[in-house]
């Protein structure tokens, strides 16, 4: 895809959001739970980053998206409390199983992740102008 303008960058952000998302799938089926995990968060990662894009905001780091993500979508209400504390919890599982020896995620621990995900990500997808 050429990236011509800010909207063709928030597609690019929202189809890699969802591609992400099936590749936690993928992992889940081959029972892959800390990979799973991973994607997970990437998923909510690329859909934030897309949404604050939208909202002219440009943020490169995975601690400054989810700031952002609070200062300009939660306090407004646009998200709640409960979908940034999902991205949170993502990301901390994520850098979890990325960094910490003998750190694996689990079925148990990943699989109720999913749904909540793929009900954050439709948020998200709908706070976009360009959808």
């Amino acid at each position: 895809m050429e990236i011509k303008s800010k909207k063709d960058l928030e597609q690019y952000r929202a189809e890699r959001a969802y591609k992400a998302l099936s590749e936690a799938e993928d992992n889940a089926a081959m029972g892959h739970w800390t990979l799973a995990a991973n994607r997970l968060y990437y998923a909510l990662f690329y859909m934030s980053s897309a949404v604050l894009l939208d909202k002219g905001i440009e943020v490169k780091s995975h601690t400054g998206v989810i700031a952002k993500i609070g200062q300009y979508i939660v306090l407004p209400g646009l998200l709640s409390r409960e979908d940034a504390w999902l991205i949170s919890a993502l990301q901390n599982m994520r850098h979890q199983g990325d960094y910490d020896d003998f750190s694996d995620w689990t079925e148990s621990d990943v699989k109720p992740m999913f749904e909540p995900t793929k009900k954050l990500l439709e948020k998200m997808r709908n706070l976009l102008t360009l959808i």
